[in-house]
């Protein structure tokens, strides 16, 4: 595909560029490095921008990213704080290659089924309906998991949805997604999202970077996506875990600050150091010399007021006054900008468009008087204004005197245009949200977005009323993932700067930090909540069912179920906290208990047929097959369409030897949910079984497309080739699966009975031996040990019956 023609905001930056000033060093830099191959010493692969806030990072970057374009045909893509996770980091690079003619194919693909399965988890469920399990399954076999998905931001699978629940009265739909969580001890920690799209990502890549000299790949606002990138980006700089970057691949990162030592410290020799400092004398001079503006009174005033960063002297150059305006030496560049904007107008609409954090035009015409509403292109080409995610932002250094002037000079006005302004979006957010039950809104982005605006705008015009509104409901936001809750936890830091409310302020960055780490999810935020937000009963119950399901994803089982003990001191009949109970007890193996949670939730939703799946799944996994078909049949003849009954049926029979109506019912849940990969990994052991191993191979091919690199999907392929006969290959499998996983216990095992087939007996007992350590609770491993060190039987032949 040819590349597609430049948008007209790309033609306008053009225009912009062909008057840009300075930076000639860091340009020279740039440049020369395309001259060297990647092989040569003095290449380097990645170029660190940095300086205070306007000193013109953007501007650069902008400039850089024309020059590969234009001058060196590179692919290129800018991400910038907008993205709130790897993931979205990831889609935004795609989006931005195809735009220039070369499509991410197999990449997009798996975002647009994870989007699609995230659409219908996003929809509230009516009665009866049967909500299917996200395309992005990790279908780790070692842990028989089938994965929740790929949620943008989120930390491992979990971070998709929770593990089981989506949202409070949408019950069925998380039990439809939990049943999935099928593995004998609940698994580590699920993976990240980023271990299934970044493979993907990166073989694209390596494909786009074979056909063009260059990938340019530019990070703008680095300070703010470097705590969430950094470890995504060395593992790429670094490992081949995730897969190789192209060696003609060259990164950009512009950040105010110098870039983490930790991660970066042992990186020098690959990094190039770009530190920006305010334009010359000279410098400064040359841009308001290319705006014509010659007079040297005026001159040294612009250079005064801006002291000469560079988009202070853009903005002043834009209308400078004369000299006879120069009569106020305190006035900052703001208040010279300002005054000297002669109609009132534009100078109204300037301040109100201050007022949001970003704009397009419905916003703009929100913030101003009407007659401003016709203003948006004006303002849009003033040199301050921004391009971010496809919205229009004040540069900082310009919009935080703006709105300190407006909140200083009449605070009742200042209260007054951001309440209409978050009335605005509160509108904005009911018509987005259709149907939809408010408690499952985070999810949707068109839902959320408003909703974050207008808790913006409130806690702007009353921040002390408002803050205890927007801190209970970032209990949902929480249960939302890890992005979401980021996104809520940076508005309220931000409104509180913006207002200057301290204790806004204080707790928006308390919750970034205690959101800081994805894995965690949202434990610390609720603990937090809990004891310092004053929540009322209801608030109390939200928060401690929360935090159980996230301590659940991270195995704090014991921790999981005091908080759904709290919940249900507090609320008798909330079903999602006695069904946490129940998924509790059934990850720890507490069966028993964990059908009395269940019977639980039963009486209080009697005759919902998700329930008696979820007895059906718990009878599985505790090994009563007969008890446990008992109750998925009628699960399944309610439901034909059931996909989770019936791969969880199929399971059943496979265990029960009837090896024919497991394929039949795993085949039929695959043809339901052609990403259904947990039943792909279970068809093809039972392929396998029946001698079909070219058919189970292209089982596990279909599974490790869908889900590159886990663990578990290479110990079943492991376990087909050993079965086989093909010992070699079935080792070399299990290699690769303990080179992501050195902790799998169950690909240790396996690899001992291959061993052991090619008389490796020593190795075959070292590997059962590291198996038991892993986990002493591994029956089969330890039973195969005691054979090889009692009687030297030859090998027993038969599956690693690890649970499954």
């Amino acid at each position: 595909m040819g590349r597609a023609r430049p948008s007209m905001q790309e033609l306008i930056q053009g225009r912009r560029n062909a008057g840009f000033v300075g930076r000639r060093r860091e340009l020279d830099a740039f440049r020369d490095n395309f001259g060297l191959p990647p092989e040569d010493e003095r290449h380097r692969f990645v170029f660190h921008v940095h300086g205070h806030a306007g000193v013109g990072k953007t501007w650069l970057m902008r400039r850089l990213e024309q020059t590969a374009r234009a001058e060196y045909g590179a692919l290129t893509a800018r991400v910038d704080e907008t993205a709130s996770s790897v993931p979205e980091a990831m889609a935004s690079i795609s989006e931005q290659f195809a735009r220039q003619g070369r499509e991410l194919s197999a990449f997009d693909r798996r975002l647009a089924t994870y989007r699609q399965r995230r659409h219908e988890a996003e929809s509230a469920p009516a009665e009866g309906e049967r909500q299917g399990p996200s395309t992005g399954s990790m279908a780790a076999a070692r842990a028989g998991l089938a994965g929740l998905g790929m949620v943008p931001g989120v930390g491992a699978l979990a971070g998709a949805v929770d593990p089981v629940p989506l949202a409070e009265g949408t019950d069925r739909l998380r039990a439809a997604l939990g049943s999935r969580f099928r593995d004998h001890k609940d698994v580590q920690l699920v993976l990240d999202p980023v271990e299934t799209l970044t493979p993907l990502l990166v073989r694209e890549l390596s494909e786009a970077a074979a056909a063009v000299p260059w990938l340019v790949l530019l990070f703008d606002t680095y300070e703010r996506l470097g705590p969430l990138l950094d470890p995504w980006l060395r593992t790429l700089l670094t490992s081949e875990r995730l897969g190789t970057l192209p060696a003609n691949t060259v990164l950009v990162l512009a950040g105010q600050t110098r870039l983490d030592p930790g991660c970066w410290g042992d990186l020098a020799d690959v990094v190039a150091e770009l530190p920006l400092e305010p334009f010359t004398d000279a410098e400064a001079r040359q841009l308001l010399s290319a705006k014509g503006i010659t007079d040297e009174p005026v001159v040294r005033e612009v250079l005064r007021l801006s002291g000469r960063l560079p988009v202070l002297v853009s903005t002043l150059a834009e209308n400078p006054g004369t000299d006879g305006d120069l009569d106020d030496p305190s006035a900052t560049a703001v208040d010279r900008f300002l005054k000297w904007e002669r109609d009132p107008v534009r100078r109204s609409a300037a301040l109100a468009g201050a007022l949001p954090r970003r704009l397009n035009e419905d916003v703009f015409r929100a913030a101003v008087d009407d007659d401003g509403a016709g203003l948006f292109g004006w303002l849009r080409s003033l040199p301050f204004i921004g391009d971010r995610g496809g919205a229009a932002r004040y540069h900082d250094v310009v919009r935080a005197p703006m709105l300190r002037l407006q909140r200083t000079t009449s605070p009742q006005r200042w209260s007054a245009a951001h309440t209409r302004l978050a009335e605005t979006f509160a509108g904005w957010r009911e018509t987005a949200a259709g149907g939809l039950d408010p408690r499952d809104g985070w999810r949707l982005d068109a839902w959320s977005g408003p909703r974050l605006e207008e808790w913006y705008h409130l806690l702007c015009a009353r921040p002390s009323a408002t803050l205890p509104g927007a801190l209970r409901d970032g209990i949902a936001a929480c249960d939302a993932g890890p992005a979401v809750a980021r996104r809520w936890a940076t508005t309220l830091a931000e409104a509180g700067e913006d207002a200057d409310a301290e204790t806004v302020r204080a707790w928006g960055w308390h919750l970034v930090e205690a959101l800081a780490d994805e894995r965690r999810r949202g434990i610390e935020a609720m603990g937090l909540l809990l004891a310092r937000a004053g929540l009322d009963a209801a608030g109390r119950v939200a928060a401690h069912v929360v935090r159980g399901w996230h301590r659940r994803s991270v195995e704090e089982f014991e921790g999981a179920l005091e908080d759904f003990h709290r919940a249900i001191e507090l609320d008798p009949g909330n079903v999602r906290a006695h069904f946490g109970r129940a998924a509790v007890h059934r990850a720890t193996g507490e069966f028993t208990a964990a059908m009395d949670a269940l019977d639980r939730v039963d009486a209080l939703e009697p005759g919902s047929a998700w329930v008696q799946r979820e007895r059906g799944e718990t009878c599985r996994r505790a090994g009563r097959y007969e008890e446990a078909l008992a109750r998925l049949d009628p699960v399944i003849e309610a439901d034909p369409a059931d996909h989770v009954a019936l791969g969880s049926r199929g399971q059943t029979k496979m265990a029960l030897g009837r090896i024919q109506e497991a394929l039949a019912d795993l085949g039929r849940a695959i043809e339901l949910n052609g990403d259904y990969t947990w039943a792909l990994v279970r068809r093809a052991r039972v392929r396998s079984t029946l001698g079909d191993t070219a058919g189970a191979l292209d089982d596990l091919d279909r599974a490790e497309a869908l889900e590159p690199g886990v663990p578990g999907t290479l110990g079943e392929r492991g376990d087909v080739h050993r079965f086989a006969g093909h010992y070699e290959e079935a080792i070399a499998v299990y290699d690769r699966a303990l080179a992501l996983d050195p902790g799998y216990a169950w690909a240790l095992g396996s690899r001992a009975m291959a061993n052991e087939a090619l008389g490796r007996r020593a190795e075959a007992l070292a590997d059962l031996e590291r198996a038991v350590a892993l986990n002493p609770g591994y029956a089969w491993a330890v039973a195969q040990r005691e054979r090889l060190l009692s009687s030297g039987d030859s090998p027993e032949g038969g599956w690693n019956d690890g649970p499954v």
